[in-house]
């Protein structure tokens, strides 16, 4: 068939509405709870439409207790159900951190595999949509750090839908981190229907041979930005959207900087404990002897994501991430 008939043009949160919506078709036991997402469609309309189609028996408003409704889901998940969570932003789940950290992870644990958890848990995150405290935070190294979830962030519309069919499916919890500030900066190519992307597979966004970029969410346009800025200096960048931060893909990364024998690790949140810092521990372990220059860094800083006035100071940019390629090279 013809690639009109198979595809159509969505922003991110289009795909993720239209991936709730196959799931909730395809089975019955799929749940979508979260504060506003019925009639309201979500904070930032994620979920509109799907109230009026399937009910709230299967959209469930809940209270403002995120607690409440983590546990609540892992409840549902033991029981034959298949929760997909949305929490309003990043920020606002720390309340429900316990039930994530002593319940959903350690279940099929402490069950010996009698249980599982199949709860998927949606959140948007990061900064530069000029929101108030607490809904710009990128912590998703301390979520990446807990065994038994896996933590999931798409950079397109179409790995948004593919990513989150596979979270569904995915028989333990999953973290979900949609960056909000490409919710609708642009529309992509997206399959009708089903489809699923392997959770733990990075994909290479272009591919170079003198530094290799490694990023997710958000930061893989800044990343994209710099190796073309790059590339008219000379320089072929081999851009690595890791797309699971848990488990991370071990081998592309590897073989990305065997390839190069050069890495700039690009993240959002602060430097310091970060996700970047186990991507330089895998580089060491399985490819130091083919290292050309020290591994570069660019992200937040070790401080609260500010006030917008100093937002775009905080976030890293193509011009920061240019000039760590230009070092990394140049040494």
């Amino acid at each position: 068939m013809s690639i009109a008939v198979n595809m159509k043009k969505l922003t991110m949160v289009q795909a993720i509405t239209e991936a709730l919506k196959v799931m909730l078709e395809e089975d019955e036991s799929v749940l979508v709870l979260g504060e506003d997402v019925g009639r309201n469609g979500g904070v930032f309309r994620a979920t509109d439409g799907l109230y009026e189609l399937f009910g709230d028996d299967r959209i469930i408003d809940t209270p403002l207790a995120e607690s409440g409704l983590i546990g609540t889901s892992i409840g549902l998940a033991m029981n034959g159900f298949i929760p997909v969570v949305e929490i309003q932003f990043l920020g606002f789940i720390y309340p429900g951190f316990n039930q994530i950290m002593t319940h959903a992870t350690r279940i099929r644990t402490r069950t010996q595999s009698r249980y599982t958890v199949p709860l998927t848990i949606r959140v948007p995150y990061g900064a530069g949509v000029r929101a108030p405290e607490i809904h710009s935070d990128s912590t998703e190294a301390l979520f990446a750090h807990i065994p038994g979830l896996k933590v999931v962030v798409p950079s397109t519309p179409h790995d948004a839908k593919g990513l989150l069919i596979s979270s569904i499916k995915d028989p333990d919890p999953v973290l979900f981190l949609e960056p909000m500030r490409m919710y609708r900066t642009g529309k992509g190519d997206v399959p009708t229907g089903s489809y699923t992307i392997p959770l733990g597979k990075g994909y290479r966004r272009r591919n170079g041979s003198d530094v290799s970029l490694f990023a997710w969410g958000a930061m893989m346009k800044v990343a994209e930005q710099a190796a073309e800025k790059a590339a008219s200096n000379g320089i072929e960048c081999d851009v690595i959207d890791l797309r699971c931060l848990y488990p991370l893909d071990k081998e592309l990364i590897s073989e990305s900087v065997q390839k190069t024998g050069r890495a700039v690790i690009i993240h959002e949140a602060a430097s310091s404990g970060g996700v970047g810092s186990e991507v330089i521990s895998i580089i060491n372990d399985t490819s130091f002897l083919y290292m050309k220059s020290p591994i570069k860094k660019v992200t937040g800083y070790d401080a609260p994501v500010p006030l917008f006035t100093l937002e775009d100071d905080y976030l890293p940019d193509a011009s920061k991430v240019l000039q760590a390629i230009e070092e990394t090279v140049r040494f």
